[in-house]
């Protein structure tokens, strides 16, 4: 999924209540744009990142599986939680995956919104593998 937003040129962030080296280093691996660590009221935060991006909420698709994510799901344009998250997500968001988190939902929210958006997988997926 990450090798798909980045080929396209969409940013990629992340918006965390956790505050940990650990993130911090996975954030560099996975060459995330965007880095927001111990972070209780996430739509304050979302909103100043669009401000800067020149877009707006409704711009943004967002993926969260907690209570913490809750108040930003019901804000952004396009939101998605994981098969395994509180029902109390899945019944605010747009998207519920099949995979649970960290067995490939994110993958899967980023190609159901590439499908959705009429972009073929396969063709990017020869594009990007043959540069």
């Amino acid at each position: 999924g990450l090798i798909f937003l980045r080929h396209l040129n969409i940013p990629i962030g992340i918006i965390t209540g956790e505050d940990t080296e650990i993130v911090a280093r996975r954030a560099a691996k996975l060459k995330i744009d965007i880095l927001h660590q111990g972070i209780k009221d996430k739509v304050p935060v979302a909103e100043k990142i669009c401000s800067e991006m020149g877009i707006s909420l409704e711009d943004v698709a967002y993926i969260g599986d907690d209570l913490g994510d809750f108040q930003l799901l019901k804000k952004v344009g396009i939101s998605g939680a994981p098969h395994n998250a509180s029902d109390y997500i899945k019944d605010v968001v747009d998207i519920v995956t099949t995979k649970a988190g960290g067995e490939g939902a994110y993958r899967e929210f980023v190609e159901t919104i590439l499908i959705s958006n009429g972009i073929n997988l396969t063709e990017l997926v020869e594009e990007i593998t043959t540069l």
